[in-house]
């Protein structure tokens, strides 16, 4: 699918797997591609253009128009639509549940698909590419991939840390419920639902740090 290397991370959200992806790729030297990232910036054109999940042409027309770029100047990567700077704009909360609804549908699928794997050739060396389906359906030739979890108590005191960090006031069982709710959309979707790759590293960093989760993972690339 690629003439570059791809090592693919995917896993729940609030399994760490944005942060793990970052580290992991400095360490070997690749570019980082944050595919949940581009699927809030289409939820949140959609909610902006005020197009329905139910329009599909019109999703479709915002896929195609849709001008992302992400910046490598900042830790994560800044997320540029058009001009504008989006990337505090797409990590609200409200942005969970509205990206993981706009990703079931199958022509917004296949025009991330066809975005995210154009992107692989334009990068030098190699790609570590998180999200959802990367080493089931964008990637499937990649090596290794990773499947990244941790168990939900953790996840949602994981992400209600970083929304207090943000300034965002949110209870923590609000936090776990969304990510509950998440969770199911996510593995029960028809279309590419999450789920491991046949052969994928399966990686629980319930109780691990992060700098235990990127050194294991750099262990079994270089057992490869």
């Amino acid at each position: 699918m690629s003439a570059v290397t791809v090592i693919t991370i995917d896993g729940p959200a609030g399994s760490g797997k944005s942060t793990i992806s970052r580290l992991l790729a400095a360490r070997v030297g690749y570019a980082y591609l944050d595919t949940g990232a581009m699927y809030r910036a289409i939820a949140l054109a959609a909610k902006r253009e005020r197009v329905s999940l139910e329009n599909r042409t019109g999703l479709t027309r915002l896929c195609e128009n849709l001008n992302l770029r992400f910046v490598p100047d900042h830790d994560p990567p800044r997320l540029l639509m058009g001009k504008e700077d989006i990337s505090e704009k797409i990590r609200h909360p409200e942005m969970d549940m509205l990206s993981s609804s706009i990703s079931t549908v199958k022509e917004v699928r296949e025009a991330m698909c066809r975005l995210q794997r154009e992107m692989s050739h334009h990068v030098k060396k190699g790609l570590i590419a998180e999200g959802r389906d990367m080493g089931t359906v964008v990637f499937p030739n990649a090596s290794p991939k990773f499947l990244l979890t941790a168990s939900l108590e953790e996840r949602a005191s994981r992400r209600h840390m970083e929304l207090l960090e943000k300034g965002q006031s949110i209870e923590k069982t609000t936090v776990m419920e969304s990510l509950r709710e998440r969770d199911h959309q996510d593995e029960t979707r028809a279309l590419a639902p999450l789920k491991p790759a046949p052969d994928a590293v399966l990686l629980d960093s319930t109780g691990m740090s992060i700098k235990e989760v990127v050194e294991c993972m750099l262990s079994h690339i270089a057992s490869i």
